[in-house]
């Protein structure tokens, strides 16, 4: 089952819309799905219905709710890149990770106390690096996260474990920042770092002309298998 519900903004300025897809059974966990440039769209949505179908608790949040709330764009049109654009210039990361904090104590209400881990594509790769390092979140996973090494000052605050899906040909992530996030977190004991050569990003998209099968499937497999381990 899906349904879309709210959550109370942490700094009191309103609330904020979560769509929610239910598992057929009690489940194992949640997971919190956060969406790119282009809003709780049918890609996210379609995410969390599949999450849902692996005996998870869904949950995507409007990250851009304070500016355009309930946008859904469709990322194979260029006029979506532009509106995407302009809103992920104006948003704030730091409000933007109390907002994801307000969506885990949410997700972990709806699954009885049991663990949360969150997934994050482009916007959401780097708010799943933060929420590694500011949030109580169990268990992270970045997809071609843009401005992730903005988060890589805080390396010594993750606890829990993060892992990170890097799109070789990204023009949002250079090859030199891609550097700077190995020396980084190559040896650190809770990030797993996932390089795929050739591949561009949205390369995990569900839909669309940017998805990349295998690259995709290689990706979400190893996201699973993390999620398995970390949110048991």
């Amino acid at each position: 089952m899906t349904y879309s519900t709210t959550v109370p903004a942490p700094d009191g300025k309103g609330e904020f819309a979560i769509y929610v897809a239910e598992p057929a059974t009690e489940p194992k966990a949640a997971i919190i799905v956060v969406q790119q440039i282009f809003g709780v769209n049918a890609d996210i949505q379609r995410k969390c219905d599949l999450l849902a179908q692996e005996g998870y608790l869904a949950v995507a949040p409007d990250m851009f709710w304070r500016m355009e709330p309930g946008l859904q764009l469709d990322a194979d049109a260029s006029s979506s890149w532009d509106r995407g654009v302009a809103l992920v210039i104006r948003f704030d990361t730091d409000t933007g990770v109390r907002d994801v904090q307000a969506t885990i104590d949410k997700a972990r209400a709806l699954v009885g106390g049991r663990k949360v881990g969150l997934v994050g594509f482009c916007l959401g790769g780097r708010m799943a690096a933060f929420a590694a390092a500011r949030t109580d979140i169990d268990a992270s996973v970045g997809y071609y996260g843009v401005q992730v090494e903005k988060m890589l000052a805080e390396k010594d605050t993750l606890a829990k474990p993060l892992m990170l899906h890097i799109a070789e040909i990204d023009p949002n992530v250079s090859a030199a920042i891609q550097g700077e996030i190995h020396r980084a977190l190559d040896d650190h004991a809770k990030v797993t770092l996932h390089d795929y050569p050739g591949e561009h990003h949205g390369f995990a998209e569900t839909f669309g002309v940017r998805r990349s099968e295998l690259a995709a499937r290689e990706a979400d497999a190893r996201t699973m298998a993390f999620f398995a381990e970390h949110l048991a």
